[in-house]
C-alpha cells in the first residue's frame, strides 16, 4: 500500500468538482434528531468553497434516521415498507434543514432523489448527469439522497456510501469526501486492537484495505468502513480519489481544500479523463452509429470538439438517448464513440440541422450536441 509517490494534501487542494457525503450518525447526532449546528457548519464551508470557484454536491444520509425519531421508533425497522415510511417522513425535515442552512450561507440548493435504477438505466443516467451539471453551472448546490420511499432492494446503497461514489462517477468529480463518525481507516479495529495503525495514504482498490475495513457500522445507519472502502474503489474507476475524515473536525472541508492532511486518503490510480474515456471505449455495447462529414471529422480528431448534428450525414441502427454509438467517417471507418444525447429517430430528424431548428423539429429544445466531448472518445479511423 505504498503511496509515497503522491501527496494527500494535493488531492483536494487542486480539486474543482467535489462530492461530499455525510453519514446518518453525523447528520442526526447519533439518532437524536437532525444536528442543526453540524448541517449549518457544513453548509457554511460549502458556501466558502463555492466562492473559490469549486463545484460542490452534497450526498446526505439521515432521512430514515430522522423519520425514526419523528415516528418515535428507537430501533431501525427491518421491514422495507417501514423503512420507506420512515424515509418519507424524515426526508421532509432533512431537505428543509439543508435548504435553510445553505440559503443562510447565501447559496442556492436543490433536492435530487436517486435510486440505483436511475444510474443503471442509460437514458436516466444521462438525464441525471445533465440535470446535476446544469445545477452546478447555475451556482446551485444539489443535495442528493437515495429515494428510499420507492426503492425495493433491502440491501440498497449502504448508508449512501455507494451512492456517493456513483454520483462521483456520474459527474466526473475530482474527489469524493466521505465524512463519518470515525477519524479514518485503521489497520485493525482500534477498539479491540491497541496496536492498530492509522492509514493516512493508500491506493483505492488495494485488496488489503477491504481486509482492514471489515465490521459493521453504527446502529443508526447501514454503512461501516467496508462500504467506504468499496465506495472509494468504485469512485476510482472514473478517476476520483476519496478522502475519509471525521465530520466533526473543525472546518474540515476548508482545511482539506487548503491542502491539510486530514483522515485517510485513497488515491485513484487512473487520471479522471483517461478513466472515463476508457470506460466508454471498452465497456459499453454499441447500439448504432452516425456517419459524419469531413468537417466534423476534423473538429473531432484535431480540435477535440463535440459532435454537432449539423455535421452528421446519416444515422444507422436503433438506439436510445444514453446509448453508446459509433461515429464513422464517409468511408465507414469508426473514428470515435460516445453517449448519444438523442435517440436514433430524433437524430434522423436533426441530421444536417443547426440547433436553432431542434425545437421546431423535435417539439422541445435539448442539448446542442449529438455527443458532448466529455462523453466522446476517439478510437481511430
Amino acid at each position: 500500500m505504498n503511496a509515497d509517490h503522491f501527496s494527500q494534501g494535493s488531492v483536494l487542494k487542486h480539486a474543482r468538482r467535489i462530492v461530499v457525503k455525510v453519514g446518518s450518525s453525523l447528520v442526526t447526532n447519533e439518532g437524536k434528531g437532525l444536528d442543526e449546528n453540524a448541517i449549518g457548519e457544513w453548509s457554511q464551508q460549502l458556501a466558502v468553497l463555492q466562492k473559490q470557484g469549486r463545484e460542490l454536491i452534497m450526498v446526505s444520509s439521515g432521512a430514515v434516521a430522522e423519520g425514526m425519531k419523528r415516528l418515535g421508533w428507537r430501533e431501525r425497522p427491518k421491514e422495507i415498507h417501514e423503512l420507506q415510511a420512515a424515509a418519507a417522513v424524515g426526508q421532509m425535515g432533512l431537505v428543509q434543514m439543508y435548504e435553510s442552512k445553505l440559503r443562510t450561507s447565501g447559496v442556492g440548493s436543490a433536492q435530487v432523489l436517486l435510486t440505483h435504477a436511475d444510474l443503471a438505466d442509460r437514458e436516466r443516467y444521462l438525464n441525471a448527469r445533465s440535470t446535476l451539471l446544469t445545477l452546478l453551472s447555475l451556482g446551485v448546490i444539489p443535495v442528493i439522497n437515495e429515494n428510499d420511499t420507492v426503492v425495493n432492494d433491502e440491501i440498497k446503497f449502504g448508508d449512501n456510501d455507494t451512492l456517493g461514489a456513483l454520483v462521483a462517477n456520474l459527474v466526473d468529480a475530482d474527489v469524493l469526501v466521505i465524512l463519518t463518525d470515525q477519524k479514518g481507516l485503521y489497520s485493525a479495529d482500534p477498539r479491540r486492537d491497541p496496536g492498530a495503525r492509522f492509514v493516512h495514504l493508500a491506493r483505492a482498490g488495494d485488496p488489503a484495505l477491504e481486509a482492514m475495513a471489515g465490521g459493521a457500522g453504527s446502529g443508526i445507519g447501514k454503512g461501516g468502513m467496508i462500504t467506504k472502502i468499496l465506495a472509494a474503489k468504485r469512485a476510482a474507476a472514473s478517476g476520483a480519489s476519496t478522502v475519509i475524515a471525521w465530520g466533526r473536525e473543525p472546518q474540515v472541508l476548508i482545511r482539506l481544500c487548503e491542502g491539510e492532511s486530514i483522515g485517510t486518503c485513497l488515491q485513484a490510480q487512473t487520471p479522471k479523463n483517461q478513466a472515463r474515456k476508457r470506460w466508454i471505449a471498452d465497456h459499453l455495447q454499441l447500439r448504432g452509429s452516425v456517419v459524419v462529414d469531413d468537417g466534423a471529422v476534423l473538429k473531432l480528431q484535431r480540435e477535440g470538439k463535440s459532435l454537432l448534428p449539423i455535421g452528421m450525414v446519416s444515422v444507422d441502427g436503433a438506439f436510445s438517448r444514453g446509448d453508446v454509438i459509433a461515429v464513422r467517417n464517409a468511408a465507414g471507418a469508426e473514428i470515435a464513440r460516445g453517449l448519444a444525447n438523442y435517440s436514433s429517430s430524433e437524430a434522423r430528424l436533426i441530421c444536417r440541422k443547426s440547433s436553432g431548428d431542434f425545437e421546431r423539429l423535435l417539439g422541445y429544445l435539448g442539448e446542442h450536441e449529438m455527443i458532448h466531448r466529455d462523453n466522446l472518445v476517439l478510437t481511430g479511423g
